[in-house]
């Protein structure tokens, strides 16, 4: 038997490699164009639940074609109390392995991947979806994946208002600052969810609530705007739905299934189903469905995360990485 070798990227690697704004959304928008052209397999994700804190962990599978040739399964943990330990709420591992013979080919710290990922959905949904003119951006949520959401939208659009807004004061005053030093433009941070929507161009909802509650209104949507609603516990009233043009998933069968989600309880009231979604992101972007066709149009895309997001991120590291020397190489056999 030939040895068997993978590799491993730390959290330490994965900063060193100084993935770039465009590299993350190259690598998600072509594992979305693989999953449109039917070229790729997702299991809808499974949670464990321990019991013994405030949280839980979510399982994602799937396997990407070429280019990318990789199954992958990551394994994040989403627990709400972590900041009180200094910890961000997700922790992650992800999993890559050769699809044909089975093997395990890398192992990575994914806590940033899913961040990354997540926010690269949400721009490249906006990309499709939103007004090439968006010039606001209304964003609710601190957690770890808002950054990227910020970032990468604003990287796409060029804001000439971004406005956030988070539950604790001192959350949302860090996240401003952050992202005023990052972004070099000044962020407005609201005290309350309708200064931040309202008359928004993009409209992103990442919340944690503890449970169920509709804190952001459909009449403070703006007509034409895209909304990216997106929080485990939801925090959108159920006829935001009856105001859309529009309504668009990443993945719908992770979408119809299963207990959290922000559209939870649209799809129990018949409100998103296979009669009412329009399409899948993946659809879009491999061409097969057109995406925003006039500035009238209000959009909402949920997206839960994709196993394949996270499988093309981790391939675009383990790329540069070779290219940079960064990561260990580690015997399995």
């Amino acid at each position: 038997m030939h040895p068997l070798y993978l590799t491993y990227l730390n959290r330490f690697d994965i900063e060193a490699l100084a993935i770039t704004n465009d590299e993350i959304l190259e690598a998600i928008e072509s594992s979305l164009a693989i999953q449109g052209r039917g070229e790729a397999v997702i299991e809808p994700r499974m949670h464990l639940e321990p019991g013994v804190a405030r949280g839980h962990f979510n399982v994602l599978r799937g396997a990407l074609k070429e280019p990318i040739d990789y199954a992958g399964v990551k394994v994040v943990g989403d627990f709400v109390d972590n900041y009180k330990l200094g910890f961000p709420s997700e922790l992650a591992v992800l999993l890559l392995m050769d699809p044909r013979m089975g093997a395990p080919r890398a192992i990575l710290d994914a806590s940033g991947i899913t961040d990354m990922r997540t926010g690269a959905m949400t721009a490249v949904g906006a990309k499709y979806l939103a007004r090439k003119n968006s010039k606001v951006l209304g964003h609710i949520g601190a957690r770890g994946s808002s950054y990227w959401n910020v970032r990468l939208l604003d990287h796409l659009f060029n804001f000439d208002e971004i406005r956030v807004h988070s539950r604790r004061p001192e959350s949302r005053e860090a996240f401003g600052e952050k992202l005023e030093r990052d972004l070099g433009k000044k962020i407005i941070v609201t005290s309350d969810w309708q200064s931040c929507i309202e008359g928004a161009d993009i409209v992103v909802e990442a919340s944690r609530l503890e449970a169920p509650e509709p804190m952001l209104r459909t009449e403070w949507i703006t007509p034409g705007a895209f909304v990216v609603p997106y929080g485990t516990m939801s925090a959108i009233e159920l006829s935001l739905t009856d105001i859309m043009s529009k309504l668009i998933v990443d993945d719908w069968g992770q979408c119809k299934g299963g207990k959290f989600g922000s559209l939870r309880a649209h799809v129990e009231a018949g409100k998103l189903s296979e009669q009412t979604l329009y399409a899948e992101m993946g659809q879009i972007v491999a061409g097969l469905k057109p995406g925003r066709e006039n500035d009238a149009e209000t959009i909402l895309f949920w997206h839960r995360g994709l196993s394949l997001s996270d499988i093309a991120l981790g391939h675009a590291m383990l790329k540069k990485g070779e290219r940079l020397g960064i990561g260990q190489r580690l015997r399995f056999a």
